[in-house]
C-alpha cells in the first residue's frame, strides 16, 4: 500500500512525501511488541517496520496521514 502523505515530514535530512507499507506477517507483530511499552508504542514500531523507516518517521506523522496508514493496515486485516 502506498501512502502520499499530505504533510511530508523530514527526518535525519530525507524528507518523506509517501510511505509504502507491506502486508504485515505474524513476527511483525511479535518484534513490535518485544520493545515494551504502551499499545500505540507498540502500533508504531509495527508501523515504521512495515513502512520500513525509523519509528521517528512515524511519530512525526501529522494525525490525518497516521490516521490513513492506520486504515491502510486495517485494510490487510480485512
Amino acid at each position: 500500500m502506498k501512502l502520499t502523505l499530505r504533510h511530508p515530514v523530514t527526518h535525519d535530512g530525507t524528507e518523506y512525501k509517501e510511505l509504502s507499507m507491506r502486508r504485515a506477517k505474524a513476527r511483525d507483530s511479535r518484534d513490535a511488541q518485544r520493545g515494551g511499552g504502551t499499545p500505540a508504542d507498540h502500533e508504531i514500531r509495527m508501523f515504521a517496520n512495515l513502512c520500513e523507516v525509523a519509528p521517528e518517521v512515524i511519530e512525526e506523522l501529522d494525525m490525518a496521514d497516521y490516521v490513513q496508514l492506520q486504515k491502510g493496515y486495517e485494510d490487510f486485516l480485512s
